[in-house]
């Protein structure tokens, strides 16, 4: 009786498991941990490290990304967030805002139905982060998309490297002052400089009477008056 042994390193059974080519390394905000984004440039060679960056959510060579979907762009829209992140993108010369999600969440409608903002103000928004802080937007459908959009992005070529001595941006005693008021509802920069021109501090403001409100606002002035008798 002849014994037949299987040759168990034979092609036929043997599999090898190839490590994926590393395409090239990515910084990412250790925020971005919770995002989908990371795990998405990792399927596509990426490797991605993360750190505590004081400014964007991504390096990618020597370009920045700040990335929002579509609910965080519009709700930091409306706490201010936003602005202050653009302005700390100044320091770098290429800079990007991704908005995520388009194809999962609408832009105007959402805003509108959820969030009680204005299509035009969403509009009006998008200029000036084209126009006055001179930030490129890209709009992507998904968190692939997005990563996608980064991989391409790193294979463009570069000669300049990143500094990470970005600082956050602080705000002067009357910015703050400013940045409180903007707060309010229907109160915008021009407002906000108005008030603290006539009344000098935001307790004189809160105290003002209704009559001298609506004597320097008009009609918005009815904002400040509901906000500061509501109820918590």
């Amino acid at each position: 009786m002849s014994t037949i042994f299987e040759n168990i390193f034979s092609r036929k059974h043997l599999i090898i498991k190839e490590t994926p080519k590393i395409t090239g390394k990515i910084i990412a905000d250790y925020r971005e941990k919770n995002s989908l984004v990371p795990a998405n440039l990792i399927k596509l060679g990426f490797e991605v490290e993360f750190r505590e960056l004081k400014v964007a959510d991504f390096i990618i060579k020597d370009t920045v990304i700040e990335r929002k979907t579509v609910s965080d762009f519009i709700s930091s829209m409306i706490n201010k967030r936003l602005s202050k992140q653009l302005e700390e993108l100044q320091q770098y010369p290429s800079r990007l805002l991704i908005i995520e999600g388009i194809d999962e969440q609408e832009l105007y409608t959402d805003s509108e139905e959820h969030f009680g903002v204005n299509p035009n103000a969403i509009r009006g928004f998008l200029l000036s982060i084209l126009l006055r802080y001179n930030v490129p937007i890209i709009y992507t459908k998904n968190s692939e998309d997005t990563a996608r959009f980064i991989s391409v992005l790193y294979k463009k070529e570069t000669k300049e490297e990143i500094s990470f001595k970005a600082k956050k941006h602080s705000f002067s005693k009357k910015e703050q002052l400013q940045f409180i008021l903007e707060g309010f509802p229907g109160i915008g920069p021009k407002n906000a400089k108005k008030l603290l021109k006539k009344f000098k501090t935001i307790k004189e403001i809160i105290n003002a009477s209704e009559e001298e409100l609506k004597k320097l606002l008009g009609k918005k002035a009815e904002s400040i008056i509901q906000l500061r008798e509501q109820k918590y």
